[in-house]
């Protein structure tokens, strides 16, 4: 069969990489063409398309970029049209994929969403459209299967791909890792100030402030792979050393993280490392979000246990004296760092185990012999 994915960030990429290789296994004869990056390439999925051109955050970067958003939709649905696939398989990504996904289906393509959008935090009236124009979900997070069915759609749980993903990394002693990247004895702090310019340039500055405070430590910025050393070195002014690729095992072997809101607080919860969550917008998109946005938390961790984990900073609250405050109790008070590890615990099991990759392939294996 052919197929054609779309994953317009780093953490699509990584899952639909996942799925691509189980895919393979299942379905050798498989083509497989997409917009995404390095990780599904590598996993023999054919790019004509980076994530780094895709990625605009914040509602007024979406609306200083709409010539270039319109341009993208009509030239992924060109390509999908010469490549005529028996489906298309959309990554999380909602703004682009959800709107892809009405033109997809229009033109009689099966469309296949993996990781839902979170519509059950904000926009809940999208699950008309994804109704019309989605032919098969599977969904990562364990609500979200009960959420779909308060609307009377049948959607399959597959557990989180995450998982998988650690499951395969290979453990780096923490003095290999320190001597691979030049890096001195003190115990390390992770800094993981987001995958995107907008979210580095806002959230960067405010990590580095804790620095003077936290000497016995060395802070490490775990490089995202779309961005440029360079773009962490002018912020920094080179005071504090980027490791690339090498993210899990930067949190693996680091006391304590500070961690931009996103996947990366799950990454981090399940690798074991206690966190403090950080969020900063512009604030014309801040104050959009809060109108429109209508949950409790905004960390991945609280989210799926519904309780508070790990503190969350944003906005306002996300400045010098507090996170100073917050990493000072993950560092130095034991009951704070037994507890969280606790919770981390509970995660896990909340998320089904490891098998989500495999479990999405023979789904869409089925769901698409079902059909022809």
């Amino acid at each position: 069969m052919k197929y054609f994915i779309i994953a317009g960030e780093a953490s699509g990429d990584l899952h639909a990489s996942g799925l691509a290789r189980e895919i393979f296994l299942r379905d050798p004869s498989a083509q497989m063409k997409g917009w995404g990056g390095n990780l599904m390439k590598s996993e023999g999925v054919v790019i004509s398309k980076h994530y780094k051109d895709l990625a605009f955050m914040g509602f007024a970067e979406v609306i200083k970029n709409l010539p270039t958003i319109f341009r993208n939709f009509r030239c992924c649905m060109s390509e999908i049209q010469e490549f005529n696939p028996d489906a298309v398989i959309m990554i999380d990504y909602p703004g682009f994929n959800l709107r892809m996904a009405k033109k997809i289906h229009e033109a009689g393509i099966k469309t296949i969403y993996y990781i839902s959008p979170q519509i059950w935090a904000w926009k809940a009236s999208r699950i008309n459209q994804i109704k019309r124009n989605v032919d098969k979900m599977f969904v990562i997070l364990p609500f979200e299967k009960e959420f779909y069915k308060k609307y009377e759609m049948d959607v399959e749980f597959v557990g989180h791909p995450l998982l998988d993903a650690l499951s395969r990394r290979k453990f780096i002693p923490e003095n290999e890792f320190r001597e691979t990247n030049g890096l001195d004895s003190r115990p390390k702090i992770a800094l993981l100030p987001g995958s995107r310019r907008q979210e580095i340039k806002a959230i960067l500055p405010i990590m580095q402030s804790v620095l003077v405070g936290f000497s016995q430590y060395q802070f490490v910025i775990a490089g995202a792979p779309s961005i440029n050393p360079e773009v962490y070195h002018e912020i920094t002014g080179g005071k504090i050393p980027v490791v690339q690729g090498q993210t899990y095992t930067l949190i693996e072997n680091s006391l304590a993280a500070l961690v931009t809101s996103g996947t990366a607080s799950l990454e981090t919860a399940l690798l074991g490392t206690p966190q403090v969550i950080c969020y900063k917008a512009s604030p014309i998109s801040y104050h959009i979000a809060r109108q429109l946005v209508k949950i409790k938390y905004i960390g991945l961790p609280n989210l799926i246990l519904d309780k508070p984990v790990v503190t969350e900073l944003i906005q306002y609250h996300l400045n010098t004296g507090r996170l100073i405050k917050e990493l000072d109790k993950l560092l130095h008070i034991e009951t704070e760092r037994k507890k969280m590890l606790a919770d981390y615990h509970e995660l896990r099991k909340a998320l089904g185990g490891n098998g989500a990759s495999a479990k999405t392939a023979e789904g869409i294996i089925r769901f698409l012999d079902t059909k022809n």
